[in-house]
């Protein structure tokens, strides 16, 4: 994580130095900024500006004139939120609608202040992907990750990848043969890399990814699996877990099951798969998910998204600088 300085000698005037990773804090990324805090500095009014900034950067004031800003990845972000007794919201948009519906989903997560936005889908193709991540950048600012369907779902566009491993399957193409091709790719990109232990719960009828990667989902009534399961995870190495019952799930993940692997894995909780209303969504928050992702939802009714916003923000305990 990058760590930058900034220290406040006078309103108009401001000294920055900084540690590590400076390919990815250029002089162009520098320069407005500074512009930008010595703004915020003098006023304090631009809320919109304030709630930007802190979507990038966790911010700490030392004391009255230093102030200490670092460069958030997604799990530091996952991290700070838990701590702080906040949820997250994320919406997985699918590549393969209209290059309309892409824009107008995109522009209901703007507004509504969604974490995060997650791209991808099980056919999807390369070339599909980065139009898509291309047209959401214009109409949403905050962080992209690809949920990668195979190996080649890789484009630089994005902030970073899930890094998924389907432990809950037994095919194992889909625990390290398709990770094994997509390695090199990742290693010579700018991605954010997230390992990520991917629990795949019966949601009530087949989905796409039981369907192409051959595995069997946990039986929702199986809690002692999905532990043993998000345990084994966490052994190998992985650094968060989603337990996801798929694209058009006809029943979401149980709350006794995350309540389990929450009290059991201390990694932060993604939930996702058929979470369609403000009742499904408090009940996952409820039990436990650090962060649910919402997506046929959201594609059949916008509104989901702006419902399920008022949800996370429910639970969260809101800080003034």
């Amino acid at each position: 994580m990058t760590s930058v300085h900034f220290l406040q000698r006078s309103p108009s005037k401001l000294t920055l130095s900084y540690a590590h990773n400076k390919k990815y804090f250029s002089t162009e990324i520098v320069k407005p900024l500074q512009r930008l805090i010595v703004a915020m500095l003098k006023t304090k009014k631009d809320q919109y500006l304030l709630d930007f900034l802190k979507n990038y950067f966790t911010f700490t004031l030392v004391n009255k004139y230093i102030f200490v800003w670092f460069m958030s990845n997604f799990l530091s972000n996952l991290y700070q939120l838990k701590n702080d007794g906040k949820k997250a919201l994320a919406v997985l948009i699918d590549p393969d609608q209209s290059e309309e519906s892409v824009l107008n989903i995109a522009h209901h997560c703007q507004a509504n202040s969604v974490d995060f936005v997650f791209v991808g889908g099980s056919l999807t193709t390369a070339g599909i992907l980065s139009e898509a991540i291309k047209n959401i950048k214009k109409n949403y600012f905050g962080k992209i990750y690809i949920f990668p369907g195979n190996e080649f779902m890789i484009d630089n566009n994005a902030d970073g990848i899930l890094f998924l491993s389907l432990l809950s399957g037994r095919n194992p193409e889909y625990l390290i043969g398709k990770q094994l091709v997509a390695a090199p790719l990742l290693a010579a990109s700018n991605l954010e890399i997230i390992p990520t232990a991917y629990l795949l719960i019966d949601g009530g009828k087949e989905t796409s990814v039981s369907y192409i990667s051959n595995t069997k989902p946990i039986p929702s009534d199986k809690s002692d699996i999905a532990i043993a399961t998000a345990l084994a995870g966490k052994m190998l190495g992985m650094q968060c877990v989603y337990m996801d019952a798929g694209s058009g799930a006809l029943n979401p993940i149980p709350e006794k099951m995350i309540s389990s692997v929450m009290k059991s894995v201390n990694l932060p909780l993604i939930i996702g798969g058929g979470i369609r209303n403000i009742d499904t969504a408090t009940k996952a928050f409820s039990s436990g998910a650090d962060l649910i992702v919402i997506g046929n939802g959201a594609e059949d009714d916008r509104s989901i998204i702006e419902q399920i916003s008022a949800v996370r923000d429910s639970f969260s305990v809101k800080i003034e600088f």
